[in-house]
């Protein structure tokens, strides 16, 4: 492994195209560190639960429930047909007060509150807290917990994380690793993408002798108040909460169109239509994806009329409606 590349925090007019010119992680030391609640976190673990408590609005979240006995690790159960973590609704407070109350115990059970929007959670944090990236419209998440252990996976957003209390560790993958890290099932995961079954703490490389690959292709970094990373888009990820109390807040935007929706959809059509075929047809849909999706070469459709390209061309929201349709209509055939 090596470390993630550090760069100098950009000035705030700076910041957002700055992000968008990198195609690899990085780190940027002390990005958010005279944000108010990064100062209340290094007070103590109280002080900062008193800072969030200004902007609760009495929202009830979903929390992670993790015995001791994982050692953090959110994950599946031993059979892979559910998980070792239990799912609790609950009073934001309430959580953040029993992290406080087991702040203390070297064995406590993990606790974890994920991808919750602060604008619904702590309204008005955001304000006191701002970030320079109002261009693009970003989705603003915290993830709170004790010891947490999240598995490698990928986020199809660009994606912009802020410690604000306690340590992160995080471990990066580029995308083209995802042969190598024995990635799970599709369909059932324990937050929604799919995540590299491999345990970070003891990998078991005669079951994933791969994954000795994937790290030596990986990035490392650990995370203090304050610090940001910038983590590009489908990017493997594995996180890990190493206090007592660890905050963040993360940043997600997509400079894509809204209307192209979820790419993830096309993947999922084409394991359905092209992943049982012969070996022999499935090269040449390969060849077709290759020419059509992602050929370089961006005259290879100028023989084709403007007005007969349809998705060959510019795909505008108009377009993708009509096609949409189409491709409803031949999926009922």
């Amino acid at each position: 492994m090596q470390p993630v590349a550090t760069a100098p925090c950009p000035d705030d007019n700076q910041l957002l195209a700055h992000l968008r010119s990198l195609r690899e992680p990085q780190v940027m030391r002390g990005l958010v560190s005279h944000w108010p609640v990064v100062k209340a976190a290094k007070t103590s673990n109280e002080a900062l639960v008193d800072y969030l408590s200004r902007f609760d609005n009495n929202t009830v979240v979903d929390s992670l429930h993790l015995e001791a006995r994982h050692d953090g690790r959110m994950f599946y159960n031993e059979n892979m047909d559910g998980f070792n973590f239990s799912r609790k609704r609950q009073p934001f407070m309430s959580a953040l007060h029993a992290l406080l109350e087991r702040q203390h115990s070297a064995e406590a059970d993990s606790l974890y509150v994920g991808s919750t929007s602060v604008a619904h959670c702590l309204p008005g944090f955001l304000t006191e807290n701002p970030i320079a990236l109002e261009e693009a419209d970003p989705l603003a998440t915290l993830w709170i917990g004790n010891k947490s252990r999240i598995a490698a996976h990928y986020d199809a957003p660009d994606n912009l994380i802020c410690v604000t209390a306690g340590k992160r560790k995080v471990t990066l993958f580029p995308p083209e690793q995802v042969e190598n890290l024995y990635v799970g099932p599709l369909h059932i995961t324990p937050a929604g993408q799919a995540v590299s079954l491999v345990d970070f703490h003891a990998p078991d490389f005669e079951k994933f002798p791969r994954f000795r690959e994937a790290l030596a292709q990986a990035q490392t970094v650990e995370l203090e108040p304050g610090d940001a990373l910038f983590i590009p888009s489908m990017w493997w990820h594995h996180i890990e909460g190493q206090q007592s109390l660890n905050m963040l807040v993360n940043f997600w935007w997509r400079d894509a169109p809204a209307h192209l929706g979820r790419s993830e959809n096309a993947l999922y059509h084409a394991l359905l239509a092209l992943k049982a075929l012969p070996d022999k047809e499935r090269q040449a849909w390969q060849a077709m994806f290759n020419f059509y999706v992602f050929g370089q070469d961006q005259d290879r459709f100028d023989h084709i009329p403007d007005a007969l390209k349809g998705p060959l061309g510019e795909q505008s929201e108009q377009t993708q409606r009509q096609f949409r349709a189409w491709l409803a209509n031949h999926l009922k055939q």
